[in-house]
């Protein structure tokens, strides 16, 4: 455990990534005037917290490893596909759960609903939000550097 404690580079990630989750709590606090502890834990929403847990992995393995190592090449390549995960197939299907639930709104003209449970829309990022992200987790590792 003092190990995994020890390990600059994982304890960096995990940093960008609270900083991510706390930004985004504040910033609905913020635009909704109701506080959320569900969004400490939540996908989806500005910030990207998995952009920012990646990129700060792959910037402390580059400043510990250098850019020519294999840990380098390999992380890049996990922080890319992360990336396009959450813009691409995770942001979609946030758009068809929006679309969905409006179908069923309209479809449900009574007022009567088919059930209480509505299907989860904000799974995903835009790119800003993983812009954003990945902004938090290119900074943290300069603290950790």
């Amino acid at each position: 455990m003092a190990d995994l404690l020890g390990n600059g580079i994982l304890v960096c990630g995990i940093t960008a990534w609270l900083a991510a989750q706390v930004i985004k709590l504040l910033i609905y606090w913020r635009v909704n005037r109701k506080f959320s502890i569900r969004k400490l834990f939540s996908n989806g929403g500005m910030p990207s917290a998995h952009t920012a847990f990646v990129v700060a992995i792959t910037i402390m393995v580059a400043f510990r490893e250098g850019l020519g190592s294999t840990a380098f090449a390999l992380s890049l390549g996990f922080t890319a596909i992360v990336i396009n995960d959450a813009v691409g197939v995770r942001y979609e299907t946030g758009k068809q759960g929006k679309l969905i639930n409006k179908i069923i709104q309209q479809v449900l003209v009574e007022g009567k609903p088919l059930t209480d449970d509505t299907l989860k829309e904000l799974v995903g990022h835009t790119p800003t939000e993983a812009f954003f992200g990945g902004v938090i987790g290119t900074l943290m590792p300069l603290f950790f550097r």
